[in-house]
């Protein structure tokens, strides 16, 4: 992937094919650097298994080989110049999609098996067992985003043997007014969003606990073990809940930025109820020192 993300990088650079409004190279640059970063950490939450871990090689192959089909896919259509996600222009471009959807659930099997290895396992380091845990859950439910991607739209339901099935934005077609870098809607809802922000509590969660480790050599309270493993429980419940209302907010068709009261105010609970819980992690191991 590390490799692929160095060609698709001068791809971008070097072909000036433009697809869906980007890029052409642009898909596989973002999707083999997201699956370093993923792969990476699957690796090293299986290396903290104290048991099971021939069943954790398996599923770590599963993923390895099914992240690889995945991409020789897209790239494959990318030379070819087309559309490799919800293509269905010829016979050959909906069996490439379909293969990949294929890979796509081969996967997210495979990841499941780790998660539940990880649920199972005894790792002494309370916060760090319950961080990998929850990290890998939520990437789990971000990754099942994409199975809602593939519905088809109204229009497409309406229209007769349509060349495209499925989409990433709600409410506006695929390939309008993006953001640059990530490409996500401007003008409506994209559920590359919270299909992004689940995926990568893999990474984000984990980091957290290893911050708060890190300080623990300036801030006394954050030595204590049950404090570290409250704030771990804070940030993951605050995170599925921003991941769920990441969710809702592009089902209704908002752009991230465009949020309407309804979510501006349910975001605001949650940041609130968030910071509460940490001052409470904090403050209730003060009193009861």
């Amino acid at each position: 992937m590390g490799v692929l993300a160095l060609v698709s990088a001068i791809g971008i650079a070097v072909d000036d094919r433009i697809l869906v409004g980007v890029p052409i190279w642009t898909k596989p640059f973002k999707f083999s650097v997201s699956f370093v970063a993923y792969s990476l950490s699957l690796a090293w939450m299986l290396s903290l298994l104290p048991r099971g871990r021939r069943a954790g090689w398996w599923a770590g192959t599963v993923v390895a080989v099914a992240s690889a089909v995945e991409m020789v896919l897209i790239t494959l259509q990318v030379i070819r110049g087309t559309r490799s996600h919800f293509n269905q222009a010829t016979p050959f471009d909906a069996a490439v999609f379909q293969t990949m959807g294929g890979t796509v659930v081969v996967l997210w099997l495979g990841a499941l098996v780790i998660a539940v290895l990880l649920l199972r396992a005894r790792i002494l380091d309370r916060a760090m067992a319950w961080s990998v845990r929850l990290s890998s859950l939520i990437a789990l439910a971000g990754a099942g985003i994409g199975f809602l991607m593939v519905r088809p739209t109204p229009e497409q339901l309406t229209a007769d043997n349509p060349p495209v099935v499925g989409a990433h934005s709600v409410g506006v077609p695929d390939g309008g007014p993006s953001m640059p870098l990530t490409g996500w809607a401007t003008t409506g809802g994209d559920l590359r969003v919270p299909h992004f922000f689940g995926m990568h509590a893999l990474q984000l969660l984990p980091l957290l606990l290893i911050a708060l480790s890190s300080l623990a050599t300036r801030f006394p309270t954050l030595a204590d073990d049950r404090v570290r493993l409250r704030l771990t429980l804070t940030a993951s419940a605050a995170y599925a809940a921003t991941f769920a209302l990441l969710t809702w907010q592009a089902l209704r068709g908002q752009t991230l930025f465009s949020p309407d009261p309804t979510t501006l105010t349910a975001a605001v609970t949650i940041a609130l109820l968030t910071a509460a819980a940490a001052v409470l992690s904090l403050r209730t191991e003060r009193a009861t020192a």
